[in-house]
């Protein structure tokens, strides 16, 4: 059992703290006479709760394959008596709105779920979003079991998903179900939205605020170390294309390397990674190296195993705090580059381009000027809320306009 952390004590102590009792978050007193009914009932169904989780992570639903999981949950929410929205995101609609970025693959099989426990009115709305879709498992590298048994270990569940996020999504519709189970009724409505393609794009939820859904306040049940977030990290998406020099395999060494010349940009960014983690500072986000990872993570050169590699094109994404100046963020990956390349032989002479990520049309492409490099703010996009807190979390806040935080079930 994972220990309950000092930020969020069990309701059975009597109270909730939010995000390390920094102002303005306050403790909330639980006083209400079905607390105990409430708490009762949670602790009875656990071996329940535990094997609706379990059923969850044995269906497969990578990205792209939600259809299986989306029809269980369909008919499961029909079961305990909710009223059911499924529909198929219309793809060219969803591409006009702005918070749109492009993607390979349309939605058609692939709904997503609006589950809507009335309330009897007079009371404020509250949405439960969570995605059922999950990042791939690969060919069994570094799994010691098949990753969709749900197998209980050491009193965990392992597979894909378990975390991220099916035991999110089971809790919401759980605590939906206890509270239909105990009659106890409330005044305002309680919407469950369990969407798709949350990994790739977040556009589940988008499509659910476009299909006219919104609340009073939203809670996501991404995973969060048990803390309650108030807030979202951002996420700055960057690549850069490194040109190098064209050479014969027989002639290599008249070659200049991308990935050679990639590496020392690598590197780069890793130094930047440690002056951020060392520096920025956030009461919200005590734990630096978690909260700002500034990493390449996709690292391509060349196209042919037995041809000379001048080109690679490096991708990757800077983490914000609440209140970073972003522009001030991309400035300073700008200059940390430039003053890698400068100290290079052909990367001074030959700039590199920085271009757009996939997450958006790509512009012109803008030049990386040695040794002081030129704004490209048309070529990095800010994208508010992806880390911990899910892509999902920043759609609602954002689109529409509901006050929204990351709250983990335990």
């Amino acid at each position: 059992m994972t220990p309950t952390p000092s930020c969020l004590r069990s309701p059975r102590a009597g109270w909730i703290s939010f995000a390390n009792d920094t102002p303005p978050y306050r403790e909330i007193e639980m006083t209400d006479p079905n607390r105990k009914r409430i708490l009762d009932k949670v602790d009875a169904s656990k071996d329940e709760a535990v094997r609706f989780l379990q059923k969850m992570v044995t269906i497969p639903s990578v990205t792209g394959d939600e259809a299986a999981i989306q029809a269980f949950l369909h008919g499961y929410l029909n079961t305990i008596g909710l009223d059911v929205d499924i529909w198929d995101t219309d793809w060219e609609e969803l591409k006009k709105h702005p918070g749109y970025r492009p993607v390979a693959r349309g939605y058609e099989g692939r709904p997503n779920i609006v589950a809507n426990a009335k309330g009897s009115g007079g009371g404020r709305s509250l949405l439960l979003n969570g995605h059922t879709d999950v990042i791939p498992v690969g060919n069994g590298e570094g799994w010691s079991d098949n990753p969709w048994s749900a197998k209980i270990e050491n009193g965990r569940i392992y597979g894909r998903g378990s975390c991220d996020m099916k035991s999110g999504v089971a809790s919401h519709i759980l605590a939906v179900q206890y509270l239909k189970e105990l009659g106890i009724d409330l005044k305002g409505d309680v919407l469950i939205n369990i969407v798709i393609d949350e990994e790739v794009s977040g556009h589940g939820t988008l499509d659910t605020v476009i299909r006219g859904y919104s609340a009073d306040a939203g809670i996501s049940g991404e995973t969060s170390d048990l803390h309650v977030q108030p807030a979202c990290i951002g996420r700055i998406w960057f690549e850069i294309e490194i040109q190098g020099k064209p050479a014969g395999i027989q002639q290599r060494y008249l070659g200049v390397s991308g990935i050679m010349l990639g590496q020392k940009i690598v590197a780069a960014v890793q130094e930047m990674e440690d002056e951020r983690v060392a520096t920025v500072k956030h009461p919200l986000y005590p734990s630096a190296i978690d909260s700002l990872p500034c990493i390449i993570g996709s690292f391509q050169a060349g196209n042919y195993p037995s041809a000379f590699p001048a080109t690679a094109l490096l991708k990757g994404s800077i983490g914000t705090v609440p209140g970073e100046d972003h522009e001030g963020v991309k400035q300073s990956l700008v200059k940390k580059i430039a003053e890698a390349a400068a100290k290079d032989p052909w990367m001074k002479d030959h700039p590199l381009w920085c271009v757009s990520s996939a997450t958006m049309p790509r512009p012109p492409r803008s030049r990386v000027t040695m040794p002081s490099c030129k704004p490209f703010p048309a070529t990095i996009r800010k994208s508010p809320a992806r880390s911990r807190p899910s892509a999902d979390a920043r759609v609602l806040p954002i689109p529409a306009s509901s006050t929204a935080m990351v709250i983990p079930p335990r």
